[in-house]
């Protein structure tokens, strides 16, 4: 049944990532004041990465008023792309071209980086290389990735222009034009979170589940954060790595919380053979988004709101999934799949498409990290090394991109 939604067995509003195996993590309550070196606020993927790294040589203590896991980084996709929303051509115009050479090169990186810490550490997440391609829309044409690709190619990006012809006779798809890349991957973002934390717990770090920040105060020797289990923290540095949740007294200047919406059919989905190996996303606002599991599975999503609560709305869910589905079905129709999960998220958007990794405003020994843009996990990694750096007394030679 091409398309179809069997209602029976359709898991609405639960990422599919719910059901993966291995996503324990042990944690403690809090149940008397602590003193580290690094507290870190946030037990999702921008929180495992910085306490995978920093819990190296510092002694770690991870918060979050939930259960690991389950933030933003369950409703995550995961399509791990060096490619950042806004092409590097309209990037240049906003932030100067060597900047954004320098950001289109640093993505790059951060994903050839991200793959060899899961090889080092043999984490388990479904982690495979994947090549992306970029079809044109209606916000990016087909002249405008022409020209997209050429400027990737001079900074040394493997990207590649193809025209309608190539695009259906190598992708059966119809569009005025597309780029294809190399370098990018996919994973189970949970399984993925939950490895880089039991590392990072092995290295010592402590993961306190269900604590929530009340207050943070700093003075010239550190941080003390007030929570609701009645005890204080006490730390050297603080890391607030809260996803898409803006953190109170952090400016977010051309930032906004968004809405949207994914979906996944069932496993072992049949699927044209290029599309095993290869991530899809077009140059459309909104924009559809799609990329084959380790399983079989098909993982979809796009329809996103200017809203940031629109996600919550139980019928707007089945709306939108039904529209990702027929959107997915019109530009692949040889695609038979069915439904297995839909759910959906809130989500970060910033002018650049490049994420906040900055320190607080008037509050010293605390940073802040806010993934914005399709690139949350790749800004994961990226956040974890700009951080990690200052906390050692060193710099990093990019930070100065991620500074609001």
């Amino acid at each position: 049944m091409t398309g179809a939604t069997r209602k029976r067995d359709l898991r609405t509003g639960r990422p599919v990532w719910a059901d993966s195996y291995g996503l324990g993590v042990p944690v403690r309550t809090l149940d008397a004041a602590i003193s580290v070196d690094v507290v870190i606020v946030g037990a999702g993927i921008s929180g495992a990465f910085m306490a995978h790294d920093l819990s190296r040589d510092h002694s770690v203590a991870v918060l979050d008023r939930r259960p690991p896991l389950t933030g933003s980084t369950m409703a995550s996709t995961a399509l791990l792309q060096w490619e950042i929303d806004l092409p590097l051509t309209v990037l240049a115009e906003k932030i100067g071209a060597e900047k954004a050479k320098r950001a289109y090169l640093r993505s790059r990186a951060a994903v050839e980086d991200l793959k060899r810490i899961v090889a080092h550490e043999r984490i388990v997440c479904g982690l495979k290389d994947k090549d992306s391609l970029y079809l044109a829309g209606d916000t990016y044409g087909y002249r405008a990735l022409e020209a997209e690709a050429g400027a990737r190619a001079a900074i040394g990006l493997d990207s590649e222009f193809i025209g309608p012809a190539d695009l259906r006779e190598r992708f059966g798809i119809d569009r005025t034009g597309a780029i294809i890349s190399s370098g990018s991957a996919s994973a189970d973002p949970a399984r993925l979170a939950a490895g880089l934390l039991r590392r990072a717990r092995a290295n010592g770090a402590t993961v306190y589940s269900q604590v929530e920040v009340l207050q943070a105060a700093s003075d010239p020797e550190g941080v003390t954060l007030i929570t609701d289990a009645g005890h204080a923290v006490r730390a050297r540095q603080v890391v607030f790595c809260c996803g898409y949740e803006f953190p109170k007294g952090v400016p977010t200047p051309g930032a906004k919380v968004i809405s949207t919406w994914a979906l996944a059919t069932k496993s072992r989905t049949a699927c044209p053979a290029w599309l095993r190996d290869t991530l899809v996303w077009e140059a459309s606002d909104p924009y559809l988004y799609f990329r084959m599991g380790g399983d079989g599975r098909l993982i979809v999503g796009g329809e996103d709101e200017d809203s940031p609560d629109a996600h919550q709305d139980e019928a707007r869910l089945k709306r939108k999934c039904a529209a990702i589905a027929a959107k997915l079905q019109a530009l692949v129709p040889a695609l038979d799949f069915e439904v297995d999960y839909s759910w959906a998220g809130a989500f970060g958007e910033s002018a650049t498409g490049l994420p906040s990794i900055a320190p607080v405003p008037d509050m010293d020994h605390a940073w802040a990290v806010m993934g914005f843009g399709g690139n949350g996990i790749t800004y994961s990694v990226i956040a974890s090394q700009v951080v990690a750096a200052a906390i050692r007394g060193q710099v990093d030679p990019d930070a100065d991109l991620y500074r609001v």
